[in-house]
């Protein structure tokens, strides 16, 4: 074959010479000008030089445009890697690695073994609050400064945490990482006074606070809540309003509570347990029970001025609560991943044992293919959930993806609830197997906002 003659038309003969016209014919002339006597009289030597220098780069550049080159003519050309091909990279770093495989112990351990009793309950045991400390969320989200050791904000590895909790069960996670939500917009808006108020408690030991934004109400916007605020004669601000579906909000020591200023938006109060005109009931729901969610009624509720996060001028200049519902949809997606690869951890060994005409229900095709649909959605779930996280832990505007994100993980998180109740049969209805208690949780994905924040 190397004794076949190259043709006019031959493409590798037609790159060759367009690789020595480019390149190597200049490089001889500048050579040959470079070395001659009359460069030297003329004093053009270091100009010759440093033309010389700048053809060899594009003549590096140009090969590796057109691929390395072969060894020899029968050897094949390949290209080489992009320079950046390695930064598109999900694997977690040893840091987030270890938060997630914590968490994932945590939520093994403690949170299944009770989540059956506190959805049966509607409420949260505390001794699953109290044990929660044991992780030190706060004190991971925590300054130095106020007692904790955080040093940099990553929205990436808080998904990474919550969705391993939220495999445990979504209710008692949403108990459990409701407090960080109100620690989270403190370290990242509160003032000095506010940050020395609240976080050091924190460090010490489980405070329960919450975010409330949630309103019962059709095409609720949570940047437009019908929960107000008005300056107050005396000084401070008067509330007005309600809230629903809030976590653990009967044990909170603190609400953070968001409500509009007429003429500047939404912004979030720090609301105290015992405030006067604040009453709150239970209000258990088909899902996430476990969190024991409440209704929050603020008839007239006098807070000081210290009680707007970020104070006053912050607050009504810097402040951009949209940030706040964004980091709250990504929370919320990562909680349906969560609790999406819980079911399909428990459907797959259901359906390799569970026989039916001699042989395991997997091995047929309406099985298996409905097991391999639920794998490519979660997977597709988890993808954008950490495309969203990654984006916002660069500072991107990411409103137009945590809204896909949130329909997407919301869509198919149902389905994949739904999905794992039907390969169940009959078992998938009773409460013996805890798939049932799953698709109902996942179905608060498209109905719960804030409350979270990662």
């Amino acid at each position: 074959m190397s004794n076949v003659a190259r043709t006019p038309n031959d493409p590798t003969r037609q790159k060759t010479s367009t690789f020595e016209r480019v390149t190597k014919q200049p490089l001889r002339m500048l050579t040959k000008f470079g070395g001659s006597e009359l460069t030297e009289k003329l004093g053009l030597r270091k100009p010759a030089e440093r033309a010389l220098h700048t053809v060899a780069k594009t003549a590096a550049q140009a090969m590796t445009a057109m691929g390395s080159k072969p060894k020899s003519k029968e050897d094949p050309a390949r290209l080489k890697r992009a320079p950046d091909a390695s930064r598109f990279d999900l694997r977690p770093t040893e840091d987030q690695e270890m938060f997630r495989k914590t968490a994932r112990r945590f939520a093994e351990d403690i949170l299944r073994p009770a989540a059956h009793a506190a959805d049966a309950a509607a409420k949260t045991p505390l001794e699953i609050l109290e044990r929660s400390q044991e992780l030190a969320l706060a004190g991971l989200a925590i300054p130095e400064a106020f007692g904790g050791v955080a040093e940099t904000s990553s929205i990436v590895t808080s998904t990474l945490v919550i969705e391993e909790l939220a495999r445990g069960d979504m209710g008692l996670a949403l108990a459990v990482l409701a407090p960080l939500g109100v620690v989270n917009a403190l370290v990242d808006w509160g003032t000095r006074d506010q940050q020395q108020r609240w976080l050091p408690t924190f460090t010490e030991r489980f405070v329960p606070a919450a975010l409330a934004v949630l309103e019962s109400r059709p095409l609720f916007d949570p940047t437009k809540p019908r929960t107000g605020a008005v300056r107050a004669k005396g000084g401070g601000w008067t509330l007005h309003g309600e809230k629903s579906l809030v976590p653990i909000a009967s044990l909170a020591e603190v609400l953070l509570v968001a409500a509009e200023i007429r003429g500047v938006g939404a912004r979030l109060f720090l609301v105290e347990k015992g405030t006067p005109g604040l009453t709150i009931e239970a209000e258990p729901a088909m899902g996430i029970r476990g969190a024991g969610l409440s209704r929050v009624r603020l008839d007239g509720v006098h807070v000081g001025e210290g009680a707007l996060l970020g104070g006053e001028e912050g607050a009504l200049r810097d402040f951009d609560f949209a940030t706040v519902v964004n980091r709250a949809r990504i929370a919320w997606g990562a909680m349906a991943v969560g609790t999406s690869q819980a079911v399909l951890d428990h459907v797959i060994p259901y359906c390799n044992e569970r026989k039916a005409f001699g042989e395991p229900i997997s091995n047929r095709q309406s099985v298996a293919f409905l097991l391999a649909d639920m794998a490519i959605e979660l997977e597709g779930m988890r993808l954008v959930l950490q495309r969203a996280a990654a984006l916002a832990d660069r500072g991107d505007e990411v409103t137009r993806y945590t809204s896909m994100m949130r329909g997407h993980c919301a869509t198919k998180g149902m389905k994949i609830g739904s999905d794992g109740v039907q390969l169940l049969g009959g078992h998938g209805f009773v409460k013996d197997h805890p798939v049932e208690r799953w698709y109902r949780d996942l179905r608060a994905i498209a109905v719960m906002e804030g409350a979270l924040l990662a």
